[in-house]
């Protein structure tokens, strides 16, 4: 026991918040210091200030980070469990990557697809050869990846399906989330997301997420109408959703029968997260068209692409779908290096072994809390910890992401009850059992003073229904 104690203890001191001897931020002087305020609260006043409220943050601002930590300006230090949302699944500043933007960076930039470059075929064959698809689709952020698929689902089922012009439907579930485009939030159950913003675009019907027979009956519903069935092969800002077990199967043979394409949203889920290197993979399933973002650019720049065959990827033409930044060589060289460092690294075997491990940890703090942790899921390094609300009373999940930053965790609250944790790949052992202690040690030790704080505070209201579909599951109340 002592022994354990003592470990503990040293891990503790090796990544708790402690100040560093030298300013981790340089870029700011000591005139961004508001008088008798911490650089760190300047900035935040400076950024509520001067920038659009579209983010509840937590009070941590970054300054410097290095594989699996941060710093902020005052040089504490804290174990990042978020990684961007799983963008920075190699870890923070992965050295070989950095050194191939700098490379790149002193040669060319930008050229445009109007021209060729020397970097993107090379990017264009290693990202197809390693999902094994005839071609791709290049753009930048996850949101315009899936704005790309549906655009090229609506035009293979025009010109391959025989659609009637005009009058393609495209499938989506109940809770997903594939960004905050126009076109994509016309997909959206979440009333955050959809409210204010109409008219929505028509041409999507919502199915329950898991439910094959569900989907079945919407396709049999709307016949030859239904160009795509879009989908995450597991929920992620829903609250990491994983869906039954041979579901994925179910659609897959549900899309061949109706000549459905079916579309993988990988933007999260993809390169190594789950522990595989495609989510899909968990049942050898073989979508017809992949969104691939976030750790393709690997934190570094944004980089994303839509993989197909050339049946389907044909569709479009010159002049119909393209991007000025999309496919330029600064990004091309990143993400070529982005591919290499998780094959090399074999990052997505490590996640799959890392996320059994963890979910062990996590799974003992629920038998120790079995009144405040309601479930343990995920698979890999995309884990969920649902608390049960009954016995958090006014306490939130973003409070217990409060109470564990101030400890060293960083993660993040999705709904008012679950706390994501998605760590870079390249974690280890003693940080995620470190990062489970801790979050033992706030249910043991700062729950009570959590609920006493939430009594101060004015009580949020219930969770309203969808607009659209009347469901209160559907809704998601995270602003980031």
């Amino acid at each position: 026991m002592a022994m354990r104690v003592r470990l503990l203890s040293r891990l503790a001191g090796a990544v708790r918040p402690r100040f560093l001897n030298q300013r981790a931020l340089s870029t700011v002087g000591s005139e961004a210091v508001d008088e008798g305020h911490s650089e760190s609260q300047s900035l935040m006043h400076w950024e509520h200030q001067y920038s659009a409220h579209n983010y509840h943050p937590l009070p941590v601002v970054f300054s410097q980070a290095k594989d699996v930590s941060v710093w902020d300006p005052e040089g504490r230090q804290y174990l990042d469990f978020l990684s961007g949302y799983s963008a920075v699944n190699q870890g923070h500043g992965h050295p070989k990557i950095i050194n191939a933007l700098i490379q790149q960076a002193q040669k060319l930039t930008l050229s445009s697809r109007a021209f060729y470059n020397d970097k993107f075929p090379s990017f264009a064959k290693l990202v197809t050869e390693l999902f094994g698809y005839d071609m791709v689709l290049p753009m930048n952020t996850g949101a315009e990846g899936v704005e790309t698929a549906l655009k090229l689902a609506r035009k293979w089922g025009y010109e391959k399906k025989g659609i009637p012009k005009d009058q393609a439907v495209t499938v989506s579930c109940c809770g997903c989330f594939h960004g905050r485009t126009i076109g994509v939030i016309s997909m959206s159950c979440d009333n955050d997301a959809t409210r204010g913003f109409g008219p929505l675009l028509p041409g999507h019907v919502k199915v329950d997420y898991g439910d094959a027979g569900a989907l079945e009956q919407v396709f049999k519903e709307h016949g030859d109408k239904v160009a795509a069935f879009l989908f995450e092969p597991i929920q992620g800002e829903a609250g990491v959703i994983v869906p039954p077990d041979g579901y994925l199967k179910a659609v897959r043979e549900l899309c061949s029968k109706h000549n459905v394409l079916m579309i993988a949203d990988e933007v999260q889920t993809g390169i190594g997260r789950t522990g595989k290197l495609l989510a899909c993979e968990w049942e050898g399933v073989r979508p017809d068209v992949v969104v691939l973002g976030k750790a393709l650019g690997a934190g570094v720049l944004p980089v994303s692409a839509v993989l197909a065959n050339s049946d389907i990827m044909l569709c479009i033409k010159p002049g119909e779908h393209g991007s000025t930044f999309g496919g330029n060589p600064l990004a091309s060289a990143v993400a070529i290096a982005a591919l290499q460092v998780v094959r090399e690294e074999k990052l997505a075997e490590r996640s799959a072994k890392l996320g059994e491990e963890f979910k062990g940890y996590l799974s003992n703090v629920q038998r120790l809390h079995p009144d405040l942790v309601k479930e343990v899921r995920g698979r890999g390094l995309l884990i969920a910890v649902e608390l049960n609300p009954a016995a958090l009373g006014s306490v939130s999940a973003f409070d217990v992401c409060l109470a564990l930053k101030e400890r060293g965790i960083l993660a993040k609250a999705t709904h008012e009850t679950i706390i994501r944790l998605s760590p870079p790949l390249t974690i280890r052992s003693e940080h995620i059992r470190l990062a489970a202690n801790t979050l033992q040690e706030v249910l043991e030790c700062g729950i009570e003073k959590l609920r006493l704080d939430a009594k101060s505070q004015v009580p949020q209201n219930s969770p309203e229904p969808c607009d659209r579909c009347g469901r209160h599951t559907c809704r998601l109340s995270e602003h980031s």
